[in-house]
């Protein structure tokens, strides 16, 4: 009974904060970075060009590069594929979770299949057991910066971000925002960057 009160009054709280978040104007998402930087100050001619690894050929990646484009604008890098300074690598990758509100002794009820269980969002599992717990998502991105005529990377930030949100068009142009916060000469160690984040229109 306390395990399903939890459940439920967790829930109830993501909700809530969900429901809120849609009215207001606006909502802040919480990063957690680590930056490295060998740079003291941006060039005359801060311009770049995307790099791309061999497992990064696929249609995807131009749209990531395209989230990661202003948040390199905003820190003073300019485009110029015809005659870069440095060359930027983006990645990202996202793993969904269990919600850090569901009640552990769920997975062995009605909802679930042992302890694999995942939910993902509202719907009737298994013996028609409604789950009321939402869905959570990991979310990773980082930024690797080389300068080309050296030929070594000047510049590398992580962001990670847990939380309910499904859209990646949401949230991953915030957290490249948040990984090039302080550019070129970031805080050491890990920190905490808040991005106000307006909901889309």
């Amino acid at each position: 009974m306390k395990c399903s009160l939890r459940r439920l009054l967790g829930s109830a709280l993501v909700l809530a904060t969900l429901l809120l978040s849609g009215c207001a104007t606006s909502y802040v998402l919480d990063n957690s970075v680590q930056s490295f930087s060998s740079l003291t100050a941006l060039p005359a001619q801060p311009t770049y060009r995307f790099e791309r690894l061999p497992s990064q050929q696929a249609p995807d990646q131009a749209v990531l590069e395209s989230m990661a484009d202003p948040a390199l604008h905003k820190a003073g890098l300019r485009r110029d594929d015809a005659n870069p300074r440095y060359s930027v690598q983006v990645s990202a990758r996202i793993q969904p979770m269990l919600s850090p509100w569901a009640d552990p002794w769920d997975a062995w009820g009605w909802g679930g299949f042992g302890g694999h269980h995942r939910r993902f969002g509202y719907g009737f599992g298994f013996g028609s057991r409604l789950s009321m717990e939402p869905s959570w998502y990991h979310r990773e991105v980082a930024v690797i910066i080389r300068e080309l005529a050296a030929n070594h990377v000047v510049f590398e930030s992580r962001a990670t971000h847990d939380g309910p949100w499904s859209s990646n068009a949401s949230i991953f142009p915030p957290m490249f925002e948040a990984v090039m916060h302080g550019f070129p000469n970031p805080p050491a160690g890990p920190r905490v960057v808040n991005i106000t984040v307006a909901p889309a229109p």
